[in-house]
């Protein structure tokens, strides 16, 4: 079942998502970019050395940076924070699907885990260009798939207007079917060819 309830308006939500995660986007990288290029960096760097070398110098740089910069990293650790909270999924499936209590399911996704990131640890960077490249433009591509041509044009309808006072029509089905579907692929094959498009 869904997280969100009955009167949880899936549209409004999604298109705010939308557009203030482009406007943070975009506002991020008028001031990091340039930020980048007057520190000497090379603009094509990204990772932890972007957050934590270059733009340090860019709030170094700026009058009450010291201010900015505590606010920042205070909202990078409540955003890294609430991003966790998803990874409770994992264990708490596994508490109801083999009845495990709660300390052994986290010690056993512990391991796990733990296990994987030391045997990953050196191709992580090759391992994150994959998923960025591959992985997530077939996933999209995937679950388009699932909601427009396999699930029916009633479940993704049904879905979109959970919660909207305005439906969306029927003009919904054939953008996911003819241009969502196809773009995922486009993009798919595109960052094969040219090793990535973000």
């Amino acid at each position: 079942g869904s997280y969100l309830s009955d009167e949880e308006n899936v549209v409004s939500s999604a298109r705010n998502v939308a557009v203030f995660d482009t406007l943070a986007a975009l506002l991020a990288a008028l001031v990091i970019i340039p930020g980048m290029a007057a520190g000497g960096a090379e603009l094509s760097s990204g990772g932890p050395g972007l957050m934590f070398i270059y733009l340090l110098n860019v709030f170094n740089g700026m009058p009450g940076g010291r201010i900015v910069e505590l606010v920042f990293y205070i909202c990078v650790l409540f955003a890294g924070l609430s991003s966790l909270v998803n990874l409770y999924e994992a264990p708490v499936e596994m508490q109801e699907r083999f009845g495990l209590n709660r300390r052994s399911a986290v010690i056993v996704i512990a391991v796990f885990g733990g296990a994987i990131a030391l045997m990953i640890q050196g191709i992580v960077s090759g391992w994150m260009d994959a998923v960025s490249i591959y992985i997530c433009p077939l996933g999209a591509m995937l679950a388009a798939i699932m909601f427009f041509w396999v699930a029916g044009e009633n479940f993704a309808l049904t879905a979109v207007n959970k919660g909207t006072n305005k439906p969306i029509g029927g003009w919904f089905i054939p953008l996911g079917k003819f241009v969502l579907v196809p773009a995922a692929f486009i993009a798919l094959v595109a960052g094969a060819l040219l090793g990535g498009i973000g």
